[in-house]
């Protein structure tokens, strides 16, 4: 790892991030307990969100559709996505860090951040403590980037070059990025960021350093509220908003399990039930939750500890994720004796380098090959179980008769008991404000929530069962909307922005009916009503019969004759034209028909 720029280390806050390449991939060849060299692609929503350096050689990447990843691909272990999975095989990980260096944050399975200044003075300077993680990461059966800067998010982005950016260079090192990074790590953006940074790229800002120029005022008066988070990491300020305070000792809230639990199900429901007791006294606080103390005590007397940031305000159901993912964690090391899982088949993402920077590519780091790194893994472990690692000053968070574990090193705060004891404690709160919530109680999971419900009917009943509508373009209401599997591409059949001339008027129907079904127009004398070839109606349409049941009618518009694509087979033999009529009655007010075939049929039905 090399140090970038100039200047020495200064008093301001440090902070580490130690990032674990392709997380989602390594945790899933894990548990399926495949080969490093078989290609791992994890898919959500039918697309690639995570994949092995393998699977990235045979030219999978992030994005592609399933189809396309196995076509590529022909031998790709496909994986669907599941962050109760990767929380769970991240914990041995965030474990050895801890052990290493106390204090450890965990941002999302795969990526962690600490505060490197108190390290740095231990071992000497921040290369050393980041050559000391990646050992630990190392013997835990991982490998991971490190990277140091003044801010969170610079951290991050400096972890994925392997790079200590010196103290107040972070714009510096930030400015010839491509403005999209600001969205690529989900831990630190809002869900919409990808709007921003797309509506940047039209602006023509494609350097994190153009965003950068703009200034507060520019940006907050044209942009949302997420813009301005994002302008701030753009510019390395302090990304904490001067609202957050230290939480009253009043808002932690425990639970004394008795029986003591050693189910994972039993777990989550216990920290289902807590997560909604924290937010009945953050919300009685008028305080929302930023970063969160996930605390448990066993029947040996082990006390275990796990702080989560986030990069928004945690909602109820963004708090129970968390505490359920981390006591998976915990009860599965107990199961397992707090033995790893050799996860050396982790790969390196590809990422660009920016200009004007390098990073030291070291046996688990950047750039390293794939047997470097396992034999650098296999030492290190060796080492740490002889002893040499995991100096007593640094003996992690685990306290009580697990405070150091001897043997594999790996076993860093293992429970050997079942939980007595959960609490749950607010480390830094803000104001209730920043929380905004959406019409339906959310902050933007609700979506996802429902696509992973969706996800798993097309696993019942397969891919072609749940279809979403798309606008598209098109002179009727039917062709104006494209049915696209869920998953595939959201692309309308025609583009919905061109003129359409001789299109419906608005308002158009609230129900469309497929079966369209027959109908009769009549005159007032009884008479049936048609369109004649000049496009007028024969006679003043009066009354409508549907079946058993006759209107009279209180209005009409039209008739729009229909004579476009006559060439084609597309449409029924013998369209004519449409029409709105309004019915004298309670239970239908207004329809839409539609003539052919010398018959009138009812197209859509209007609220």
């Amino acid at each position: 790892m090399r140090r970038v720029g100039g200047g020495a280390v200064s008093g301001r806050s440090r902070v580490l991030a130690v990032w674990c390449l392709d997380w989602p991939a390594v945790a899933a060849a894990a548990v399926a307990g495949v080969a490093a060299t078989r290609p791992v692609a994890v898919f959500s929503g039918n697309r690639v969100v995570a994949c092995s350096a393998v699977a990235r050689a045979e030219g999978v990447r992030r994005g592609v559709r399933r189809r396309e990843a196995q076509a590529r691909c022909p031998d790709l272990l496909v994986v669907q996505d599941d962050p109760d999975r990767d929380a769970r095989m991240f914990e041995p990980v965030v474990a050895a860090v801890d052990a290493t260096v106390p204090g450890v944050e965990v941002l999302r399975p795969g990526l962690l951040v600490l505060a490197a200044r108190g390290a740095a003075r231990y071992f000497g300077s921040e290369e050393l403590a980041a050559e000391r993680l990646v050992d630990a990461v190392a013997a835990a059966g991982a490998e991971c980037q490190i990277g140091i800067a003044d801010e969170v998010s610079t951290a991050v982005f400096a972890a994925r070059r392997s790079t200590i950016v010196p103290s107040g260079a972070g714009a510096e090192f930030l400015a010839p990025l491509p403005v999209g990074e600001l969205a690529a790590e989900p831990a630190l953006s809002a869900p919409q960021r990808s709007d921003l940074v797309d509506l940047l790229h039209r602006l023509g800002l494609r350097r994190i350093g153009d965003f950068a120029a703009l200034t507060p005022t520019e940006v907050s008066s044209r942009f949302g509220a997420d813009a301005i988070a994002a302008h701030r990491c753009a510019r390395a300020e302090p990304e904490r908003p001067p609202s957050a305070r230290a939480p009253a000792p009043d808002l932690a809230v425990e639970y004394r399990c008795d029986p003591p639990i050693d189910r994972v199900d039993a777990a989550a429901f216990v920290g289902r039930m807590l997560a909604t007791q924290l937010h009945a006294k953050l919300s009685a606080a008028s305080v929302a939750c930023t970063r969160l103390s996930v605390q448990a005590e066993t029947e040996a007397g082990e006390q275990l500890s796990r702080t989560w940031r986030c990069a928004e305000p945690l909602t109820p159901d963004s708090t129970a994720d968390r505490v359920r993912w981390q006591l998976d964690g915990w009860l599965t090391r107990r199961v397992l004796g707090g033995n790893d899982v050799d996860q050396s088949a982790l790969a390196d993402d590809a990422r660009p380098e920016p200009a004007g920077y390098e990073a030291k590519s070291r046996a688990t780091g950047r750039g390293a090959s794939a047997d470097s790194a396992r034999v650098g893994s296999e030492t290190q472990a060796t080492r740490s179980a002889e002893g040499s690692t995991g100096n007593g000053a640094w003996s992690g968070r685990a306290r009580g008769k697990t405070a150091r574990n001897s043997g594999r090193g790996g076993n860093w705060g293992a429970p050997t008991a079942p939980i007595t004891l959960l609490r749950l404690e607010p480390v830094e709160v803000v104001s209730a404000g920043a929380l905004q919530l959406g019409l339906w109680g959310g902050v933007g999971e609700e979506e996802e929530r429902a696509r992973r419900a969706l996800i798993r009917v097309q696993g019942l009943l397969g891919g072609e069962a749940v279809r979403m509508g798309v606008l598209s373009g098109g002179r009727g209401p039917a062709e104006r909307v494209t049915m696209v599997t869920l998953g595939e591409e959201l692309v309308p059949a025609d583009d919905p922005a061109k003129p359409w001339p001789g299109r419906l008027p608005q308002p158009a129907p609230a129900v469309i009916l497929a079966n369209r079904p027959q109908v009769r127009l009549e005159a007032a004398d009884g008479t049936p009503v048609w369109v004649t070839d000049r496009g007028l109606f024969t006679a003043d349409p009066a009354h409508l019969h549907w079946g058993s049941r006759s209107w009279q009618l209180n209005g009409w518009a039209g008739p729009w004759p229909l004579d476009d694509r006559w060439w084609t087979h597309q449409l029924p033999h013998g369209y004519a034209a449409r029409a709105q009529v309004l019915l004298d009655g309670d239970d239908i007010r207004a329809l839409l028909l539609l003539a052919y075939n010398r018959a009138w049929h009812v197209e859509g039905l209007y609220e």
